[in-house]
């Protein structure tokens, strides 16, 4: 007598929903034919195997996410894809590359509180870790109190800031590299093997092949820069550190 075929909820891997009348493997009667209990345990394999995937992808947390496109022309190429033009909820995976042209902006959402807003002549790939700014202006920032995600990277060709709970400007043309912290502590690894500590208001610059002396702006250069800010302004989608960089660098201050 010719085996039984498999039901169809085995071979779809949902043993766990089949049909009226048939027992799941645990339960399968001893009378039941080899083929039957076999097909009955793939089922239950490959719903386990969707199951430990999606737990899985939960555990990896949210991928990134376009939060807000102020201003075009802005462009998102996934791997693999063609570039189109960037678009509010647009999730950015792995190797994604982001790129704006004047006076194109967005505002992404990473995991757990870390957000950047890009903008200029820009192009930036984001890593599993880190980002990449091969070009442009980025302005980005670590929520205080954000937990389990540790600090966020941003490579250049001259050098990589480190942040963690604080606010970080990096703008890089062909002629410079300016690192510039809004509020609190942004560490810079040069090519060199040297470290820098940013404090809030203090910039690093890389010019003429050299780098030049850390240098702290005035209340008056931090104000202005500030209001000139691409990526501090005119931005739908909330910036959590801006109130602590008018503080820490008193903007609101009308003392002279």
């Amino acid at each position: 007598m010719p085996l039984p075929v498999c039901p169809p909820w085995a071979d779809a891997g949902a043993g766990f929903l089949q049909p009226e009348g048939v027992l799941p493997a645990p339960f399968a009667l001893p009378s039941s034919p080899p083929q039957l209990l076999r097909c009955s345990w793939v089922g239950l394999f490959l719903a386990a195997l969707g199951l430990a995937v999606g737990a899985a992808a939960l555990a990896a947390g949210p991928l990134p996410e376009v939060v807000a496109v102020p201003s075009r022309p802005a462009f998102v190429t996934l791997p693999g894809a063609m570039e189109r033009a960037a678009s509010v909820g647009q999730v950015l995976r792995p190797a994604t590359l982001l790129r704006t042209q004047k006076p194109g902006r967005l505002q992404v959402r990473l995991a757990d509180g870390r957000s950047f807003r890009l903008g200029g002549d820009a192009l930036l790939r984001i890593g599993s870790r880190e980002l990449d700014l091969q070009r442009g202006q980025i302005i980005a920032w670590v929520n205080p109190g954000s937990q389990g995600q540790g600090r966020l990277r941003i490579h250049t060709r001259v050098a990589t800031a480190s942040i963690e709970g604080t606010t970080v400007f990096i703008e890089a043309t062909p002629a410079q590299v300016r690192l510039f912290s809004w509020e609190g502590q942004v560490r810079v690894s040069l090519a060199s093997g040297q470290q820098v500590v940013l404090q809030s208001g203090e910039e690093l610059l890389f010019r003429d092949a050299a780098w030049q002396p850390k240098r702290r702006l005035s209340r008056d250069e931090a104000r202005a820069r500030s209001s000139a800010s691409i990526l501090l302004n005119d931005f739908a989608a909330p910036m959590e550190t801006l109130p602590i960089i008018r503080r820490e660098l008193a903007l609101d201050d009308q003392t002279p």
